[in-house]
């Protein structure tokens, strides 16, 4: 080899390794995924916010042929599986999988967290979920207005369930409140589950959960529907009227989404994002979010940053509005 080629040689490659240095997102993307990946899940195993991350992980495992497992870390509100998700190597193989209270309310209630929820890379909004507001049946109220009339009469009488201070459940509730002119008295609790327990069981009176969650115990007698917290009635529950029809202005409903660690290169986050929109369309995963009234999303990074960027000025307003504040 002459001189002039080697030197040649050894620019051409220089030049490449440069390139493949500056755009090291392009080459991880390329390999990505080629080992376990972890979904972080910020809540107990079992209800809804936790079985769709699941549906989401079995059919990634099944188009990367890779192990992709979920791991439960509910703790400090949700907050503590996002810690450990933001403290992550930021290559796409650890991700959560977070409804709103890590990403767009503990930020606005706590005076400080260990994290920064506006450093997480969006991969993407999966899921939206209708929420409704249920009773006991010996709350004298078969309809929404009677229990509004029931609670203006009757202030502090009646107790509300949720899964913690400051839990989206909560702070709903808390809007209604304002909003309606009502004054109920918070249970709080260590997650839905016994929340809704106490709820069919009479120990508390009223709650705000996932369509999802309740609608059996709806169809089966234990729990009265009242009203829906969406913007618009559910094709579910036609003759359920929306809180808004009688308290205007009240919008209320849950979501879940999927970050990535701070400074994951966006090209893994977009292949990560792709991969979710196509398992939300096959028709067995279109099934099971029909079955939980989930409405699928599959939105973009970019989309998804959107939306969480609305939320975040949504749920500030509300905590203002409330004065809540937890240390």
């Amino acid at each position: 080899m002459t001189p002039q080629l080697r030197s040649s040689l050894v620019t051409c490659l220089y030049a490449a390794a440069c390139l493949a240095a500056s755009t090291p997102g392009l080459a991880a993307a390329e390999d990505f995924p080629n080992r376990t990946i972890k979904i972080v899940v910020p809540v107990p195993p079992g209800p809804l916010l936790d079985a769709i991350p699941r549906i989401i992980a079995e059919k990634l495992a099944s188009k990367w042929n890779i192990a992709v497992i979920i791991e439960n870390r509910p703790g400090a509100a949700q907050n503590l599986g996002a810690e450990v998700v933001a403290k992550s190597d930021p290559d796409g193989y650890t991700l959560l999988a977070s409804p709103p209270g890590p990403l767009v309310v503990s930020q606005h209630l706590r005076s400080k967290l260990n994290f920064d929820p506006g450093a997480f890379v969006p991969v993407s909004l999966m899921v939206t979920l209708p929420t409704v507001i249920v009773v006991n049946p010996k709350v004298p109220a078969s309809n929404l207005q009677e229990f509004l009339a029931y609670a203006r009469a009757n202030p502090g009488k009646l107790t509300f369930g949720s899964p913690g201070v400051g839990s989206t459940p909560h702070l709903a509730t808390e809007q209604l409140m304002t909003s309606a002119g009502i004054r109920l008295v918070h249970v709080p609790y260590q997650g839905m589950a016994p929340a809704m327990n106490d709820l069919i069981g009479g120990h508390i009176d009223v709650m705000i959960d996932l369509y999802g969650n309740v609608s059996p115990n709806v169809k089966d007698g234990k729990l009265k529907l009242l009203a829906v917290t969406t913007q618009t009635r559910l094709p579910e529950e036609p003759n359920v009227p929306t809180i808004s029809e009688a308290v205007p202005g009240f919008v209320h409903g849950e979501w879940f989404a999927m970050v990535a660690p701070p400074r994951t290169p966006t090209d893994i986050a977009s292949k990560l994002s792709a991969a979710i929109a196509d398992a939300l369309k096959l028709p067995d995963v279109a099934k099971r979010m029909a079955d939980f009234s989930a409405v699928p999303a599959g939105a973009t990074p970019d989309d998804t940053a959107a939306f969480i960027k609305t939320e975040d000025a949504r749920w500030r307003e509300l905590v203002d509005t409330t004065g809540l504040k937890i240390n």
